[in-house]
């Protein structure tokens, strides 16, 4: 697939290209997960953790919504099923220059279900359709649909075919699927990432049937190589805990996926520059500990990286701990 196939400018004037995002997780993507992450790929497109119409319309809004400029490209990933909502957060979030608003389809969780969002949504296509319409119309923002290929028993490519042809005729362009269906009652979210097999067919021939579609694929890519296999039959990748538990891999992502020139960052700049964000964010009153969980990964596969991990671990979480704690951390792996 073509490099900027579907390159667009976002109202940030940022030159939005989803050919290799980190998936939205809940508990995970957080804005510290998300400045570090921006450290090792300048391009990859960045989600917000799923965040509830009703925590932005009821809740602290700056708080759900506030992110350094230092993270674009960013997407918001919003969780909801009412169309009016969806098009008040949307407008909530305007303000805040977002890259992409997304609409969650496929989160399997209880909770979701009980809202009637998330994966449970993808019995109604017409209500996704009219929920989309709704945000489309709030906003100049471009705004996408990430699913599962099927929910239960409703698995066939006929059902998938219709729920995309359905929303797609509304109006929306892109969709990022987790190419495994959910199982609403019976798994954990966890084991909803793990036991229904993946199907990347169906994905696959979803781009053929739909060739004017920004079709992207999520689910059990580990490899960059990996990624880039899948991007000869669709126009973007989404990496979802392999970007998190071995973040490293981010760093050569501009170069293998967006045929960027710019040299590779190093582990050990990565841990200087991110440094600076913590003395930021300590000063303010954060936890050290809240911040380094992100880092954990870094060092995974290298030699000392386990004692890396461990010094962290067992020291961030101290009330005075601060960045000399990062630096202990590093002399396990790069002795000074």
């Amino acid at each position: 697939m073509s490099n900027d196939t579907h390159a667009i400018e976002a109202p940030s004037g940022i030159r939005l290209n989803r050919r290799f995002s980190v998936a939205p997780m809940m508990d995970f993507t957080d804005r510290y997960c998300r400045l570090f992450h921006r450290l090792l790929s300048k391009h990859a497109v960045l989600y917000t953790e799923m965040i509830t119409t009703g925590a932005l319309i009821y809740g602290d809004t700056r708080r759900h919504l506030h992110y350094d400029k230092a993270e674009h490209p960013i997407a918001l990933q919003l969780g909801g099923s009412d169309p009016e909502a969806l098009s008040q957060s949307v407008k909530l979030a305007n303000d805040y220059g977002y890259d992409e608003v997304n609409l969650n389809c496929g989160c399997p969780s209880d909770r979701v279900q009980s809202g009637n969002f998330g994966a449970a949504l993808m019995k109604d296509a017409p209500l996704v359709a009219k929920c989309f319409k709704a945000m489309k119309e709030t906003s100049d923002t471009p705004i996408t649909i990430k699913h599962r290929i099927g929910i239960d028993d409703d698995e066939s490519y006929q059902f998938l075919s219709d729920f995309v042809g359905t929303i797609a005729d509304a109006g929306c362009q892109t969709f990022i699927i987790h190419a495994r269906k959910a199982w609403l009652t019976g798994l954990s979210p966890k084991e909803n990432r793990e036991i229904p097999p993946l199907n990347y067919e169906y994905v696959y021939q979803l781009k053929r049937d739909f060739p004017d579609l920004e079709v992207i694929l999520n689910g059990g890519i580990k490899t960059l190589e990996h990624a880039l296999d899948i991007l000869r039959h669709v126009d973007g990748v989404m990496m979802g805990r392999e970007a998190y538990q071995n973040p490293y891999l981010l760093s050569d992502v501009d170069q293998k996926i967006y045929q960027s020139k710019r040299p590779q960052i190093t582990r050990k700049e990565v841990i200087r520059q991110f440094a600076q964000t913590l003395e930021n964010e300590l000063s303010s009153g954060v936890k050290l500990s809240h911040m380094t969980r992100h880092l954990l990964g870094l060092y995974k596969g290298v030699p000392g990286g386990r004692k890396f991990r461990q010094h962290i671990s067992e020291n961030a979480h101290y009330p005075n701990a601060g960045i000399d704690i990062l630096f202990e951390a590093l002399n396990h792996v790069m002795p000074q």
